[in-house]
């Protein structure tokens, strides 16, 4: 997925067991929508309390975020309690969505990192009419997602 392009709508569970979709997500404005490898790992961790640190600016601007994972709901669930995340963390168990937006490590690419780490850390930042407005990656750089 790249800036300019239409991102695929979905709809997934959250950690509450709620599906959730793509456009009901941006149904109040813009969204930062990161996919993180796994929840409880201290990149993601630090990742996802970035962005708790920073939903009140993200509101400022009439803007939201959530976050998907291949973990399960309830693996989402403790993650986000642990963590006092106050924003959704979506459940994509067999990477379905995180295929569509190009960012499932699998085959020969993914190997045995796939098998561990699913899902590259990548972010979008999405309009409400589904435009992609901007792209972050970076594996280890866990601020820069919520930062740009």
């Amino acid at each position: 997925m790249k800036k300019g392009q239409r991102a695929p709508g979905f709809e997934l569970p959250d950690q509450t067991g709620t599906v959730r979709s793509l456009d009901a997500l941006l149904a109040d404005g813009p969204l930062t929508l990161f996919f993180f490898p796994a929840a409880n790992t201290p990149v993601c961790t630090a990742e996802a309390c970035h962005f708790r640190d920073l939903t009140s600016e993200f509101a400022a601007l009439g803007a939201s975020c959530a976050g998907i994972s291949t973990d399960s709901v309830d693996t989402q669930a403790g993650f986000a309690q642990a963590q006092t995340l106050g924003y959704p963390l979506l459940s994509d168990r067999d990477g379905a969505v995180a295929e569509r937006f190009g960012v499932k490590r699998s085959g020969a690419i993914g190997g045995l990192l796939g098998n561990f780490l699913p899902v590259k850390r990548q972010t979008f930042v999405i309009d409400t009419d589904r435009t992609v407005l901007a792209v972050i990656s970076g594996e280890l750089r866990a601020n820069v997602h919520a930062d740009a």
